[in-house]
């Protein structure tokens, strides 16, 4: 073994994954453990015990191990990507001192911090006073202040899951990578540092500089393997830990999208939509664009927070002649749901989905929720899975022309990762909705792949990104649109979807008001 593999540990939503790869960017081995241990101690709030991620970390290492032909010393070095937007306090000890806070968690802050009277006129005058306003409210840290005053007033450092690993895997540094700051924390996305000192967000949330960790570039020696850690993983002594990204910002790396004309769609938990950028562009004003995991580029995101969630959703609802069938069969249900599709022509015979089973922030808003139209006695449940596959594209395609306008770069292709990539399904339909080739990278673990370039870049196995991103970055399988079924869908989508929110808008806004909530 010459030490040329390079280990990335992918803390997602539903797992956490260790996975080998070597510096032309095949997936040599993997081990992956379940993530179970969520709980919702009120609807809609979603936590999980710190610990438990940690603990799954290690099992997952001790389970590569031991089935893997790459033997721990022949690792060049260790990076972690993980889920975004999921906190954790911790007391000066370093011990969590609450459950951490998942980035799916619905709990709303009823308000913050009063801002001095001059930021109000200031912020107002520029019409930002909304997104102020929603940014204190989804804040964590306002929530844990408000609610849980006993406990923040002994919070001792405030970090984000990936800066709690790095903790973890380190023996104790607080450092984080700038490429993961992905919350509601006063991080300086156009800058890549801490807002400065004067900035707005300081008066608006409840955080001190003191609270918050160091932040490195992507690819940056954060520490080693110690003793204690090598005995819970499995890691080699002295194995060096380099700071990675977020999970999606790895995806695309790991997709190779780092130019504007490719997007990069994510088909997962969250459905996704990445360009990468030089230029700092907002999709949408005072949204920021998050730093990517090559330093220097930005990636500007459109999001379907229950993307394809929706896929398990249909499969617990709708789906248990799959399940049934797919246990007789030993294959995943999900698997079958290709033939539900097939069976049913583009267009879903008039059934039209718009896929927002969780509110947004700007567009949509914060009143918004799902909707099916067109429904007739002919329909089935293989129309209504066609349709969710075919409302999320479109809601995808939304936010990229959304994207597209404010860059003034046109997209030329896709590129799809993620779980719902696996599907030939949703691959052709994401080609017919864009009227663009859709691409399948060349391996289904891109946030990983990611991670691991950033290790290779960081470590001196390939000089660069670019190199990087030439040696371990392909295209597998590619889907072309077929122009008859284009057709069907631009018809659809400039004639119908992109209609609805706006007329259904009032709708949702009254069943808020009278329900109060999904």
């Amino acid at each position: 073994m010459s030490g040329d593999y390079l280990l990335a540990i992918d803390n997602g939503t539903q797992s956490v994954r260790a996975l080998v790869f070597d510096g032309r960017g095949h997936l040599v081995d993997k081990a992956q453990v379940a993530i179970d241990s969520y709980v919702s101690p009120q609807p809609g709030w979603v936590e999980c015990d710190p610990q438990a991620f940690w603990q799954a970390l290690c099992t997952a290492c001790q389970r590569l191990w031991a089935s893997s032909a790459v033997p721990p010393s022949a690792i060049r070095s260790v990076v972690i990507t993980t889920q975004r937007a999921t906190v954790v306090n911790l007391d000066a000890q370093g011990r969590p001192l609450r459950p951490a806070i998942i980035w799916l968690d619905q709990r709303r802050a009823d308000g913050g911090p009063v801002l001095p009277i001059w930021w109000r006129a200031a912020l107002g005058a520029i019409g930002m006073s909304g997104a102020i306003a929603y940014f204190q409210r989804e804040a964590e840290a306002n929530w844990i202040a408000r609610h849980q005053p006993d406990i923040w007033a002994r919070t001792h450092k405030y970090l984000l899951l990936s800066g709690y690993l790095n903790y973890r895997m380190t023996g104790g540094r607080f450092v984080d990578s700038i490429g993961s700051q992905v919350g509601y924390v006063p991080f300086d996305y156009k800058r890549g540092c801490w807002a400065p000192s004067w900035d707005w967000k300081w008066a608006g949330l409840p955080i001190t500089p003191d609270m918050l960790p160091e932040l490195v570039a992507p690819g940056t020696q954060i520490g080693a393997v110690g003793a204690e850690v090598s005995a819970q993983t499995g890691l080699p002594v002295g194995l060096p830990i380099l700071a990675g990204a977020a999970d999606k910002a790895c995806e695309v790396l790991g997709a190779g999208c780092i130019s504007p004309e490719v997007a990069c769609l994510s088909y997962g938990t969250a459905a996704t939509v990445n360009i990468a950028n030089p230029r700092y562009v907002e999709g949408v004003p005072f949204i920021p664009p998050y730093q990517a995991a090559v330093p220097g580029l930005y990636n500007t995101e459109g999001q379907v927070t229950r993307g394809f969630w929706m896929v398990s959703w249909f499969k617990q609802q709708f789906g248990l002649k799959e399940q049934l069938l797919a246990a007789e069969r030993g294959v995943s249900p999900e698997a079958l749901f290709d033939e539900l599709v097939e069976a049913v022509p583009p267009g879903a015979d008039g059934l039209m989905l718009q896929p927002f089973w969780n509110p947004g922030i700007k567009m949509p808003g914060p009143e918004a929720r799902g909707a099916v139209i067109g429904f007739g006695d002919a329909h089935t449940r293989a129309h209504l899975y066609r349709a969710i596959l075919e409302g999320l594209a479109y809601a995808l395609r939304e936010c990229m022309e959304r994207i597209e306008k404010r860059s003034g770069v046109p997209v030329t292709k896709v590129r799809v990762s993620g779980g719902g990539s696996q599907s030939d399904a949703a691959m052709q339909i994401t080609a017919d909705v864009f009227g663009l080739p859709s691409e399948r990278p060349h391996v289904y673990e891109t946030s990983g792949l990611g991670a691991a370039m950033i290790g290779a870049v960081g470590s001196g196995l390939h000089p660069d990104f670019a190199t990087a991103l030439r040696e371990m970055t392909r295209v597998g399988r590619v889907f072309e649109p077929s122009p008859g079924h284009v057709q069907t869908y631009e018809q659809l989508y400039r004639r119908v979807y992109l209609r609805m929110y706006e007329r259904l808008k009032p709708l949702y806004e009254d069943l808020r008001d009278i329900t109060g909530g999904t």
